[in-house]
């Protein structure tokens, strides 16, 4: 038997999962020469010559590629600096230093690149990598969007904490949210998983807009966010980053990694956070965020035998504990109180437990272009709450595996990828409306499991024209077969300018109280429809990309349509009554129209511009009537100005986001002081951040919402909690005020 045939087997039995990786890999760093030392440069292009195949350099400027059979000459090119050819050979790792392109005699600082979208991927696809993420506060995923025009972020209501993020003017619910090309933070995980990753953990965020490839799955309605985290092979030696705010918020983030031998190595990453004081700006009576501990660990391996065999493996744990409610709350039930009793305080006690494990395997077999890949994951998720006299307590168990070969048809510029899948999730939820009244349960327990095949294929002209046709079928439990046809197509109409396109179908099965649990926090009856079906939507949109060379300096011009239709979908009804929230399958139209465009541009050497607008036309049916859908602003608008001095002493950050008009639903049949209008005006939230560069380590401060702009009496009827009129949902804006904050990173990097 052969080696491959053996190799195979092994990856079949062990079912373990897997990672393709070319048989050879190129890495190096890429720097810029300062007037003493070396800076390695973030977001540097990485490429074959005469391919479409390249990467990025990370934080620290390194990078790493795959070498197949007749790649031999490697470009590296950033902007502002001279572009340098390598010729690989038998060598396997390179340090590059990039020359400035200027003619005079100046100091290059070195500045390293925010976010950025490659020039190569056929995709509608934004990095942000670790320069951008420190722009900011950035604890955790929730906060990583501040600087970035295409993903917003707020708070699904007053008093849990629960945040959503909004792509394509839809709600994160379409977004599949990805850990390293792994579907994750579904179900429970909707809401609160955006804390569930600290910011100091991340090397990179990738948002995709419009429908994904086949590969990943049949969600992805409206777009991917994947997070990277830190890798073993390359992240720092020691990291140690503390931050805290004048309102009692601490976070403390350490995480190291080691190099066992060329083949072997570890990395271990630990949270700890805390908000230890209460604060209540609108004198409201309650909490404007939760007492919040969370506990968070992850400890991953990596293996490479640099002769084509790769595997990853690793745990995360997060425990973590949220108090919401009244000033005074302590976590007790209103059962233990005074019955009946005046002095009942409300509260809301969520307690959650999760557990990850993910292994990942690869093989390249000797030809260079085929590879074989599993990845597999499992999750557990556990968390027990109550709202008021609310008492809901879910567990969800879900597993996911993907095996992938990929190889061509001919030559390189026909490749293809195809293999089959699993997802499985198991759903115990049991919800009281009053725990006071055992009687008055609802048990929602579910189970789905969907495997599923799928098959792609890529065509590429060099330079020119590059197209992703997929499609994939998948055999889900309830809702019968699922067919998933998925189109990309990238078109360079010159050098400088690049057209993309692309359009698809997904398919979202939901989970109806656990991705909408915070609507607990009210007095409205939760009315759920007995025949709730799959979502389904057709997504398709398209970008222009424009470089032009401005005074030596690049000017990027963006400009993008996107739509998404929908055939069926979950309808979240608070407009037909203030006294209750409906759930019920689409009867009409449901779409989003969403228009953009931005701009990129150095105005003078170490000031970086983004300015963006969008336009949101997004329109539900509501019980028969066609309307805007409530509580997102139609118009966005952001101003981001980043300002570095010489050999990056200092940084100086300043963000300003413009919100419109929007609509309100209707509170009319409220009593007059429980009556909110039914539309909100425009405000403007300004972020910003100073930065004190030292040799290893740097310090920081800044000022979240400078202004102090929040929303005006967000909770309804707060003065009475247990009565009828209670309601925290109709939120819109911050509803937390001027927010201080410090920190301090250190850091000791690895030596190259």
């Amino acid at each position: 038997m052969s080696r491959n045939s053996i190799v195979l087997i092994l990856l079949f039995i062990t079912g373990i999962s897997a990672y393709s990786q070319a048989n050879k890999e190129i890495s190096g760093v890429v720097k810029a020469k300062e007037k003493n030392k070396l800076t390695g440069l973030v977001g540097a292009n990485v490429y074959w010559a005469n391919t479409q195949t390249g990467t990025v350099t990370d934080f620290n400027g390194a990078f790493i590629i795959e070498q197949k059979r007749g790649n031999q000459q490697l470009v590296i090119s950033y902007i502002g600096y001279k572009p340098d050819t390598l010729l690989v050979g038998e060598q396997e790792y390179f340090e590059v230093v990039l020359q400035s392109d200027e003619l005079d005699e100046v100091v290059v600082a070195g500045k390293k690149a925010g976010s950025h979208m490659s020039r190569l991927d056929p995709m509608t696809k934004v990095n942000i990598t670790g320069a951008e993420l420190c722009k900011a506060a950035c604890c955790n995923l929730s906060e990583s969007f501040e600087t970035n025009a295409s993903v917003d972020v707020s708070y699904s209501d007053a008093a849990t904490g629960a945040k959503q993020i909004q792509l394509l003017g839809l709600s994160g619910n379409y977004v599949q949210m990805m850990t390293e090309n792994i579907p994750n933070f579904r179900g429970l995980a909707t809401l609160y998983g955006l804390n569930y990753i600290p910011g100091a953990w991340m090397s990179s965020i990738q948002i995709s807009k419009g429908t994904s490839t086949v590969i990943n799955g049949y969600e992805a309605l409206t777009g991917q966010i994947n997070v990277d985290y830190k890798r073993p092979e390359n992240s720092e030696k020691f990291f140690l980053n503390v931050m805290g705010n004048h309102t009692g918020r601490w976070e403390n983030n350490i995480n190291g990694s080691i190099h066992l031998n060329d083949k072997w190595s570890t990395a271990i990453l630990a949270h700890y956070s805390q908000d230890q004081n209460e604060t209540d700006d609108n004198n409201d009576g309650f909490r404007d965020e939760p007492l919040l501990k969370q506990l968070n660990l992850m400890n991953r391996w990596s293996y490479n035998n640099h002769n084509g065999f790769t595997t990853q493996f690793g745990f995360k744990v997060l425990d973590e504990n949220r108090l919401g409610g009244q000033m005074g709350f302590d976590g007790s039930k209103p059962a233990d109180q005074n019955i009946g009793g005046a002095n009942q305080i409300y509260g809301i006690n969520i307690d959650t437990r999760r557990y990850e494990g993910f292994y990942k395997v690869g093989y390249v077999f000797d030809d260079d272009f085929t590879s074989l890949a599993l990845v597999a994951n499992y999750a557990y998720h556990e968390q027990n709450s109550f709202y008021g006299r609310k008492q809901y307590d879910a567990e969800q168990r879900s597993f996911y595996a993907n095996l992938i070969f990929q190889s061509f048809i001919s030559n390189e510029n026909n490749k293809f990828s195809t293999g089959i899948s699993f997802q499985s999730d198991e759903f115990d939820e049991v919800l009281l409306m009053n725990f006071q009244d055992p009687g008055d349960v609802q048990n929602l327990n579910r189970e789905e499991f969907v495997p599923g095949a799928f098959f792609q294929y890529t065509y590429n002209i060099p330079d020119k024209l590059t197209v992703i046709a997929g499609g994939r079928i998948d055999f889900h439990n309830d809702f019968g077969t699922l067919v998933t046809p998925r189109l990309h197509v990238k078109y360079n109409l010159t050098p400088n300018t690049i057209l993309r396109a692309s359009a698809g179908k997904g398919y979202r099965t939901p989970n109806v109280l656990a991705e909408n649990s915070y609507l607990l926090a009210s007095s409205r009856q939760i009315n759920i429809a007995s025949d709730i079906d799959q979502e389904e939507a057709w997504n398709y949109g398209a970008n222009i990309t424009q470089y032009i060379n401005i005074a030596g300096r690049e000017l990027t011009l963006n400009a993008e349509y996107y739509r998404t239709d929908f055939q069926n979908q979950l309808i979240t009804d608070i407009d037909q009554s203030v006294d209750a929230v409906s759930f019920y399958n689409l009867d009409g139209k449901s779409y989003a129209n969403n228009y953009q465009i931005e701009g990129k541009y150095e105005l003078v050497r170490g000031l970086d511009m983004v300015a963006a607008w969008r336009f949101n036309d997004v329109k539900v049916t509501y019980d028969g009537e066609l309307r805007d859908r409530p509580l997102m602003s139609r118009a966005k608008g952001l101003v981001n100005l980043s300002y570095s001095t010489p050999l990056k002493k200092w940084q100086f950050d300043l963000t300003t986001q413009f919100n419109g008009k929007g609509r309100v639903p209707s509170t009319a049949s409220n009593q007059p002081d429980y009556q909110r209008p039914d539309s909100f005006e425009s405000y403007q939230i300004v972020n910003t951040q100073i930065t004190k560069y030292f040799r290893k380590w740097n310090i920081y401060a800044g000022v979240e919402n400078l202004g102090g702009f929040k929303q005006e009496d967000p909770i309804i009827a707060g003065e009475d909690p247990f009565g009828d009129s209670f309601d925290s949902s109709l939120i819109w804006g911050p509803i937390m005020g001027r927010r201080f904050y410090f920190g301090l990173r250190f850091s000791i990097d690895r030596e190259e």
